[in-house]
């Protein structure tokens, strides 16, 4: 089939690119079972996510800031499983968040999980395990917080409360591109200066997924119809540190090793002290976006830590 690289970004089709996951993958493609549903948190206003499988699902995953469900397409065909991959509200195909922008500031990440909650619970109230990056990440750890029903076992993948402004900067340099672009190709070169160690087919699919053409034909990030320039204050840290102190589930951090990743030396030392029964595991081929970099390996992860 032809690569994506040679496919006609009006040709998308938002399912039709997964046999090039499985090819980058090097596993054999056989047509999984998976559709995009709706969940209304309240009313006139929704939450997207992608269902994979016909079984109850086993997973529950959350994307990071300024991502989609999507990022998780090769994470879920490796792992071969029934699970769920959440659009966080203001991103993707979901609705923003109350009053209709993007949630911002301290209260961000508990305006998500009371979001994310309602989804969880219509769609995958048995789910054995919670997994969330990076915004998702912390997203999660108030979610086991707030509904621990929820979160039978925790994985966060390269974030932990220990993230700054400055650990990130490398994610928010990119994220804080232009408002638009004039042409799909300029939106994916942009995105390939910025993840150099991905190839160019990976990229393309996730702008594919990430991004849509307007009326004027310029095209914007999925995220960015949401995006406003309010609250900047971050969530109180020490307060999630706690939570995650507090929490009962098993946990365990996938930590990327190379330059991009948020996670330090200290974050870990810390998530050891509060955690001592955490599983810490280092994926050095890869950055923050595990799930695109090294997606074989977070799978094989998650398949032994979730039986």
């Amino acid at each position: 089939m032809a690569g994506p690289e040679q496919v006609d970004p009006a040709d998308y089709r938002e399912f039709g690119l997964l046999a090039e996951n499985a090819e980058e993958l090097g596993i054999p493609f056989v047509p999984p079972s998976v559709k995009r549903v709706f969940v209304e948190v309240e009313p006139s206003r929704r939450v997207s996510a992608i269902v994979w499988g016909d079984s109850e699902p086993e997973l529950l995953l959350l994307h990071g800031g300024a991502q989609n469900a999507h990022t998780w397409d090769s994470v879920a065909l490796a792992l071969g499983r029934p699970l769920v991959a959440v659009d966080l509200p203001g991103h993707g195909h979901s609705d923003g968040g109350r009053g209709g922008s993007m949630p911002a500031g301290e209260g961000a990440v508990e305006e998500l999980a009371s979001d994310v909650a309602v989804a969880a619970t219509e769609l995958a109230p048995g789910a054995s395990a919670l997994v969330g990056m990076s915004l998702g990440g912390l997203t999660s750890i108030v979610l086991s917080q707030k509904h621990p029903e929820l979160v039978r076992r925790h994985v966060l993948v390269d974030v932990t409360p220990g993230v700054t402004g400055d650990k990130a900067r490398s994610v928010t340099d990119f994220i804080s591109g232009p408002e638009s672009f004039s042409s799909f190709d300029e939106i994916l070169a942009r995105t390939i200066k910025y993840n150099p160690g991905r190839t160019v087919s990976s990229l393309r699919r996730g702008v594919l997924h990430n991004a849509v053409q307007r009326d004027d034909g310029r095209w914007v990030w999925r995220w960015a119809r949401f995006r406003t320039g309010g609250n900047t204050s971050v969530p109180d840290m020490g307060a999630l540190w706690d939570a995650l102190e507090r929490a009962d589930a098993p946990l365990m951090l996938v930590r990327g090793m190379r330059p991009t990743s948020v996670v330090d030396d200290a974050d870990e030392a810390e998530l050891r002290r509060r955690r001592p029964d955490a599983r810490v595991e280092h994926i050095e081929g890869a950055g923050h976006s595990i799930q695109g970099d090294a997606p074989g390996e977070l799978a094989a992860l998650l398949a032994d830590f979730v039986p």
